[in-house]
């Protein structure tokens, strides 16, 4: 390129960018309220970010550098590592996540699409009473269910926070699967009895194929809310061996003496799975919640 075509290139680039911003300002002036969403928008995600890089600035600092609020070091996460068997309580949290969450998924798929496909007596009252199920807040039930499970010996193993994870999340994600399967043309169902399927072979072969975005918003937003859970893995989970990883941590924080930085090491280590899962699968999620009120 000749140096005078090169000269021009480079003049032509802040005219561009004049007029880029030029356009942007007369979109401004003519429509105020997106500035001032954008703003807001700005405002809240420097709200929402602003927990993540405390956590990551300060895990990175002893505890006199924290004390200073100057100087980086990894010597927290060589105490989290040797006072917290991460290792063991994020595999913990895992079995526990993707039990728990496999029994939600088989028992809401099927309800929900008998809910929405069948006709039986009492139909209304029974999802009416599901829904209902959904008001009751965890806190008032938590004691009685935790009786009742130590009678049946069931405490400090991993069948019994699996089994109390299945039975608060199986509700809501039965209400979201039944909402799916209504969205869905009764033509199909129809066509599939017509070639011989029954109920059962119709959901496993038709319902379930057509309904991956609802599955994949319930698996995401029940693994969020089992692997963040600190109430029942503290009740059902307190042996030292079988503990989830906001356990552990819970644990470690009720201290005499804590350490602020070895604390925000382990919350990294313990959100960072949520946020991969969600971030991964956000497509799917907005698709899934959106995709029963589209049809």
């Amino acid at each position: 390129m000749s140096p005078e075509v090169h000269g021009s290139a480079r003049a032509s680039r802040p005219i561009v960018g004049r007029r880029r911003a030029q356009v942007v300002w007369r979109e401004a002036r003519r429509d105020p309220a997106r500035v001032v969403i954008f703003l807001l928008l700005v405002v809240v995600c420097a709200a929402m970010l602003y927990p993540f890089v405390f956590m990551i600035v300060n895990s990175l600092r002893s505890e006199n550098q924290y004390l200073n609020g100057a100087g980086f070091s990894t010597v927290s996460w060589s105490q989290l590592f040797a006072n917290l068997p991460v290792g063991r309580e994020l595999l913990n949290s895992t079995l526990v996540c993707v039990a728990s969450i496999a029994i939600i998924l088989l028992l809401s798929s099927a309800a929900g699409y008998a809910f929405a496909k069948l006709h039986f007596r009492r139909q209304g009252l029974l999802f009416f009473a599901i829904i209902g199920s959904m008001m009751v807040p965890l806190q008032s039930i938590i004691i009685p269910v935790y009786v009742n499970f130590a009678n049946l010996h069931l405490i400090n193993t991993y069948l019994g926070a699996i089994l109390v994870y299945a039975g608060f999340g199986t509700p809501f994600a039965t209400f979201l699967m039944t909402t799916f399967f209504r969205g869905l043309p009764d033509e199909i169902t129809e066509a599939a009895a017509c070639d011989g399927l029954g109920h059962a072979e119709s959901f496993w072969r038709i319902g379930l194929p057509m309904a991956k975005p609802a599955l994949a918003t319930v698996a995401v937003l029940q693994f969020i809310q089992i692997w963040d859970d600190l109430l029942v893995g503290l009740l059902f989970l307190q042996e030292p061996t079988n503990r989830t990883i906001t356990v552990g941590l819970g644990v470690l924080s009720s201290g005499r003496v804590v350490s602020v930085p070895v604390l925000m090491a382990g919350s990294l280590v313990s959100a960072l799975p949520a946020v991969v899962v969600y971030l991964f699968f956000q497509r799917y999620l907005v698709s899934g919640l959106t995709l029963g009120v589209n049809r």
